[in-house]
């Protein structure tokens, strides 16, 4: 059966790939097999594509790509009493050394020996099959499709980055990016209790999107439209409790106290490749909360749950979806970065 394998940069192909070792393979007793169906495409997976490397984790062999996935459990591990056979799930692609300091400390996603499907050495999961432990599988309701349950990975983002933030009901916040990040960390500050969110890009059709997922979301234009005077304007000069950089752009992380209020929290969500510019006096005068995130942890059940009951609808986010047979085109589109665009998904052969 054919898998996505990443050759080298900018070189992609459909083949068959039996360097998937037996060890990785092989079911244990707390694992379950899984059959994918939905695996989204990710801006790491992108910039793998185009850069052959996402910063320190570089590309040197051919690789698997994907790790935003949801299937079907076609075999269970002995030790596993949660999950059966034809269970529909999402899984957690982030495997901690459950031994190791930060797991045990609950910090798991922070854990330097943590195997990340898609990061270099662990292949993804634009494959057939996948074993995964079975505590890091987690089932979907009937009410949530599997084009939904791939969007719980990136979702974990932003429930992650809300609870960094420590939302309070009535709360004002600011996402920097309109991106798939940053539109989910605008879904999650509002079910957090977020009475509004200022979402900001540089694309027209992607602040379409974000006013439309609801009422309470301001769309500000980051070109044509003053976001600090816009946000001081609604909130009386104060400004927002909150706010999330989704852009991973040196520009906008270098002015993300200006529309923050007086004792607020900022939380850096966009990788940055270098170092970035740092207002240390501006922090200073606010008593600002920075906090930074890195994926996230203990949230998968949160998302299933919120998706589940329609507190969080990720449905508008996905815009286009692709058969497998045409995932080295869709890797292609999703490279060009079309701006109509917010995430795009892959279905495998059923």
């Amino acid at each position: 059966m054919k898998s996505l394998v990443m050759e080298r940069k900018m070189e992609l192909s459909l083949r068959d790939f039996p360097e998937i070792s037996k060890a990785e393979e092989t079911l244990g007793p707390r694992d379950v097999r899984i059959k994918l169906h939905t695996v989204g495409i990710c801006g790491s997976d992108v910039h793998y594509y185009t850069h052959g490397k996402v910063g320190p984790f570089e590309v040197t062999e051919p690789m698997i790509l994907g790790h935003e996935a949801a299937g079907t459990v076609i075999e269970v591990g002995s030790a596993v009493s949660h999950l059966a056979i034809g269970d529909r799930v999402c899984m957690e692609p982030g495997i901690p050394d459950p031994t190791s300091k930060a797991a045990r400390l609950g910090m798991y996603n922070i854990d330097p020996a943590v195997r990340f499907w898609a990061t270099p050495p662990v292949h993804g999961v634009l494959r057939p099959t996948c074993v995964h432990p079975a505590d890091f599988t987690f089932k979907l309701p009937d009410s949530v499709s599997m084009a939904e349950g791939a969007m719980v990975e990136p979702l974990a983002v932003g429930v992650h980055a809300a609870t960094k933030a420590r939302v309070k009901p009535g709360d004002v916040a600011v996402v920097l990016g309109a991106g798939p990040i940053g539109l989910v960390t605008a879904l999650s500050a509002l079910a957090a209790g977020c009475a509004r969110v200022f979402v900001t890009d540089l694309a027209d059709k992607k602040l379409e999107i974000a006013a439309s997922l609801s009422p309470a979301i301001t769309p500000v234009h980051a070109t044509k439209q003053d976001l600090t005077a816009t946000v001081m304007a609604a909130t009386e000069n104060w400004g927002a409790d909150i706010v999330f950089e989704a852009t991973g752009a040196p520009k906008a992380a270098a002015g993300v106290f200006q529309p923050l209020a007086p004792g607020g929290c900022v939380v850096f969500i966009g990788g940055q490749a270098d170092p970035i510019a740092y207002d240390a006096g501006a922090a200073m005068v606010r008593e600002a909360r920075v906090e930074n995130i890195f994926r996230y942890a203990h949230v998968f059940p949160r998302c299933v749950g919120m998706l589940a009951s329609g507190a969080i609808d990720v449905k508008p986010l996905i815009t286009r979806k692709f058969d497998f047979n045409d995932s080295v085109r869709a890797f292609e589109i999703a490279a060009s970065a079309p701006v109509a665009d917010v995430k795009m998904q892959i279905e495998l052969p059923q």
